[in-house]
């Protein structure tokens, strides 16, 4: 291995996953693969595949769409979860089993309830029958950040010779500073020399989580483990987009290191991840926030203006945004021009799908005089993520009064039925979500509304996503798009209902 080389491990479908509400369908885990494949990462953990059929299933189909990346599947240091993890990966041309198990103290003694010889021997069975499916081999010391050094090399050294070539040193609970974690970075890389590829998956939960995977790639890690957008569970994982242009943008302190992501598929990259998750970057998230790359204050906008360096330390263009794209569309445009604008914005499309998503843009443009970048990048997501229709809207009708109970009236074609049904509701939402209820025989149970305007202007585009509990099963995301808000809250609540039934 190159040295110099930092290896990208994205887990956006795994531990990105774990935020509250991010939970995705396959065929959107499926989207998101493909893009990050397009984005040059080298390995894809495409979730745990031992956690449900569900998982499984989607890493076994991300492992037959992807062609460059490397599959990875977490599995715990048990048997089971091993061939689970296997058996899903066993149709990529890349593949990798990570198994883990903690070693600190606090770990060992309340969650596992095991001696440390114990903790050694499990983790190195889980190794060698894990060596028996693949080669590349990923193990993790969970919570190595408060586990001690001494115990840490004997379980490491005990691993690796039983065949793992990866070794995970993550800070799970994003407990440790930037010094030292660089410290326990440096005493592990000299301990493993060449053995075996050191590697980092710092969490956020003091604001960390990418100051610290800077610090241990400087102290002799050469793996690092993030997520889009910085998803993850708690305060989420270290930023890839953060990383990556920090490499990039600090080679003076960086130099030699370099990766192999493709920046100026950054923001692409991000805003499909925020729509099919419906988790938005905060404005000021650097890097992709709506704001990253805004000035408003006049002394800031007269120097960029002058010269772009006085204020910004890199270019727009260096993740991806086009900003000076002369190709303004509207309903008049043709798909020459429409075809032409998308893969300005990375978007690539198969001769279905542009047609799909020519025929939405047609439709859009006939409702709404400018068509912003964003709403573009919102129709395109929405429409090459579709999960096959069991109850698709034909027609809605609300009413909403201050002084009495709303109502809603829709109608909905359902295996080849076309179906009209009424109810009152709490408002017009309560309304939307009881009538469709009526109409499915399901019961959904709100746990999550979120509506956005896509763009400006008074004929903005409305973005709905919604988490439903049907059936008192687990929550699925649905995410509904149009320039009428209630008509996106229609639409986001029965895309809800058919993922739960693709799930179910």
């Amino acid at each position: 291995m190159n040295d110099d080389k930092i290896i990208i491990f994205d887990t956006t479908l795994r531990d990105g996953e774990q935020s509250p509400g991010a939970s995705m369908n396959t065929e959107e885990k499926i989207q998101i693969a493909l893009q990050l494949e397009k984005l040059g990462v080298d390995v894809i953990e495409a979730g745990f595949a031992a956690a449900s059929s569900g998982d499984f299933n989607a890493i076994e189909l991300i492992s037959k769409e992807v062609d460059k990346i490397r599959v990875c599947s977490l599995a715990r240091s048990v048997e089971k979860d091993i061939k689970s993890a296997a058996m899903a990966i066993s149709k990529a041309k890349n593949q990798r089993i990570h198994t883990f198990i903690a070693t600190s103290p606090i770990h060992m003694e309340y969650k596992l309830k095991l001696k440390p010889d114990e903790v050694i021997k499990k983790a190195v069975n889980a190794v060698t029958y894990a060596k028996t499916f693949v080669d590349d081999i990923e193990f993790s010391c969970e919570d190595a950040s408060r586990s001690e050094i001494s115990f840490m090399k004997e379980i490491v050294g005990a691993v690796i010779q039983a065949g793992a070539t990866t070794i995970n040193l993550p800070d799970t609970v994003g407990y440790r500073l930037p010094d030292e974690l660089a410290d326990m970075i440096k005493q592990m890389s000299d301990f493993i020399g060449k053995r075996a590829i050191v590697s980092v998956h710092n969490h956020n939960d003091l604001g960390l989580g990418v100051a610290n995977t800077l610090a241990c790639l400087k102290a002799g890690a050469r793996q690092v483990e993030c997520t889009i957008n910085g998803l993850g569970e708690r305060a989420g994982n270290a930023a890839l987009e953060e990383i990556v242009m920090n490499i990039k943008t600090r080679k003076d302190i960086f130099e030699p290191f370099y990766t192999d992501i493709i920046t100026k598929e950054i923001y692409t990259t991000s805003r499909l991840v925020a729509s099919i998750t419906g988790i938005e970057p905060q404005p000021n998230k650097a890097i992709v926030g709506k704001n990253a790359f805004s000035h408003e204050s006049g002394i800031h906008q007269d120097g960029v203006l002058k010269h772009a360096q006085t204020y910004e330390i890199m270019s727009p263009k260096d993740i991806g945004i086009e900003d000076d794209n002369s190709i303004v569309l509207g309903k008049h445009s043709g798909r020459h021009a429409f075809k032409d604008k998308l893969l300005n914005l990375g978007y690539d499309l198969n001769d279905e799908e542009l047609n799909r998503a020519f025929s939405k843009f047609k439709d859009l443009a006939d409702k709404k005089k400018d068509i912003f970048d964003d709403d573009l990048r919102a129709l395109v997501a929405n429409e090459i993520t579709k999960i096959p229709k069991s109850y698709e809207i034909i027609a809605l009708s609300s009413n909403s009064c201050n002084k009495a109970h709303a109502s809603a009236s829709i109608t909905i074609k359902h295996n080849d039925e076309i179906i009209s049904e009424s109810a009152l509701g709490n408002g017009a939402v309560d309304a939307i979500f009881k009538v469709i209820d009526r109409i499915s025989n399901i019961d959904g149970v709100l746990k999550d509304y979120q509506v956005d305007a896509v763009s400006q202007g008074k004929d903005a585009l409305a973005k709905v996503v919604v988490k439903v509990e049907f059936d008192g099963k687990k929550a699925v995301i649905g995410h509904g798009l149009d320039v009428d808000t209630m008509m996106a809250t229609a639409k986001a609540y029965i895309g809800a209902l058919n993922s739960y039934l693709i799930m179910k």
